[in-house]
């Protein structure tokens, strides 16, 4: 049943791992991240971005070639369980090139969203 559920939470990023409810989206944040168009590198641990996320407060802030993160934090209404997604894109003309995307569920981002 673990492995059903897990499955189930991969294809949409706010069901609950746990007990497969709608998670709450608690906090959404933009941030820029310092790579450029080109010379983009996959990071799959969370230190990388707690350490280099720029905060910005909409997608004109961001420098013409740099790439974005978009994060959303949830909480499962049911069981109480956190997660944090990011989303990594690059803004081009109005649109967002997607790269790729993060699910943290072990509060490796907590420390950061209370910054």
């Amino acid at each position: 049943m673990g492995i059903l559920r897990k499955m189930r939470a991969i294809f949409h990023d706010d069901w609950c791992s746990q007990c497969q409810a709608t998670m709450e989206e608690k906090n959404r944040k933009l941030y820029m991240l310092p790579m450029m168009v080109g010379h983009y590198t996959s990071h799959k641990q969370a230190d990388y971005y707690k350490q280099n996320l720029i905060r910005v407060n909409k997608k004109a802030d961001i420098p013409t070639g740099n790439y974005a993160c978009g994060m959303i934090a949830y909480t499962c209404p049911n069981c109480g369980h956190t997660a944090v997604k990011l989303s990594i894109f690059l803004p081009v003309r109005e649109q967002e090139k997607f790269e790729e995307a993060f699910l943290f569920e072990n509060g490796e981002m907590d420390s950061f969203l209370r910054e």
